[in-house]
C-alpha cells in the first residue's frame, strides 16, 4: 500500500520542478523588447488621455511647475501655481522677486527655500542669457539652476514637442518591475529604455508609465488584481491580487476620485482637482 503514495509523491515534486525550471528560463533581449512594446500598446489603450499632470500655459510655467514638483505631488503644485503665476507671470518678474515673498508663495510645495533659490536663479538666467525665453535645447536647459535631465525632458516633450523620457520615481520603479532595466541611476535608466522604443514614442510612453504608476502600480502595495497588463508583468503578485481588494487601491480617475490638474485637458475622463484648501484631495 505504500508503493502508490510513494510513487505519486515522487512524481509531484518532479512535475513542480520542471514547471519551476521552465518559469525560471531567462527571457531573451528580443523577447523583453517585444513584451515592453506590447505593454506600451496596452497602456496606450488604457490611458488614451495620458498627459502631463502639471497645469501650465507656456514653457516658463511648465519649467517652474516642474521644479516645484520635486518632493511633492503635482496636485499640490497645481493648487499653488495659480496665485504664483498671477504675481510672477514672466522670468523678468520672478527674477526680481523678493526671496522671502517668493518663499511664502511656494511654501505649500515644501523645500521652499531651496526651490526659491532655484526659481530666482533660473529666472535670472532666462532673462540675462536667453532673452527671457525658455530655450528649446536640453544642452541649454540643464545649465539652469535646479534643472536636471528629468525636468528638461518634461519641458522639451510637453512645451516644444521634442521627444524625451521623464525618469521620475514612478517611471524607474515600473521599468525595473517590468525587467526593462536593472539600472538605478536615472540617466542609465533613460538610456536603456530609450534603446527599446522609437524616439517618437518617448514622451507619451513616459506619460503612460507615470499614469500607471500613480493609479495602479503603487510603490508599497500595487493593485495587481486590477492591473490591465498583469499577464505581461514579471512582478505580478508583489501586490494585492484579489480583484475586489485591488480595485479599492486604485487612485485618481481610476478610483473614482479627482485627478491632479485643476484644469485637465479635453478628453480627461475624471473630475478636476479641487483648489488649495478644499478637503477633497483626490490622492
Amino acid at each position: 500500500m505504500s508503493a502508490e503514495p510513494s510513487s505519486a509523491v515522487g512524481e509531484q515534486p518532479s512535475a513542480k520542478a520542471k514547471k519551476q525550471k521552465k518559469a525560471a528560463k531567462p527571457e531573451s533581449h528580443l523577447a523583453m523588447v517585444r513584451r515592453a512594446r506590447r505593454i506600451n500598446r496596452e497602456l496606450a489603450e488604457v490611458y488614451p488621455y495620458a498627459h502631463p499632470e502639471l497645469d501650465f500655459r507656456n514653457a516658463f510655467e511648465l519649467l517652474v511647475a516642474t521644479v516645484l514638483s520635486a518632493q511633492t505631488t503635482d496636485l499640490r503644485v497645481n493648487q499653488t501655481t495659480p496665485a504664483l503665476f498671477a504675481r510672477y507671470p514672466t522670468p523678468e518678474d520672478m527674477a526680481a522677486a523678493v526671496p522671502e515673498e517668493l518663499e511664502e508663495a511656494i511654501r505649500p510645495t515644501g523645500f521652499f527655500r531651496a526651490k526659491t533659490k532655484s526659481l530666482i536663479g533660473l529666472s535670472v538666467a532666462l532673462r540675462d542669457r536667453f532673452g527671457g525665453e525658455v530655450p528649446p535645447r536640453i544642452e541649454d536647459l540643464v545649465t539652469l539652476p535646479g534643472v536636471g535631465r528629468k525636468t528638461a525632458n518634461v519641458v522639451l516633450g510637453n512645451a516644444f514637442g521634442v521627444p524625451g523620457l521623464t525618469v521620475d520615481t514612478h517611471f524607474g520603479r515600473l521599468v525595473r518591475r517590468w525587467k526593462w532595466t536593472e539600472q538605478e541611476d536615472p540617466e542609465k535608466v533613460e538610456a536603456e529604455v530609450a534603446a527599446i522604443f522609437p524616439k517618437s514614442e518617448w514622451t507619451m510612453l513616459s506619460h503612460r508609465i507615470v499614469f500607471h504608476g500613480r493609479r495602479v502600480c503603487h510603490s508599497r502595495k500595487p493593485a495587481c488584481g486590477a492591473c490591465p497588463i498583469a499577464e505581461l508583468c514579471p512582478a505580478y503578485g508583489e501586490g494585492e491580487t484579489d480583484p475586489e481588494k485591488a480595485r479599492k487601491l486604485l487612485k485618481y480617475e481610476m478610483g473614482g476620485k479627482p485627478g491632479q490638474r485643476l484644469n485637465p485637458p479635453p478628453g480627461y475622463p475624471g473630475r478636476p482637482a479641487p483648489p488649495l484648501g478644499n478637503p477633497e484631495s483626490g490622492a
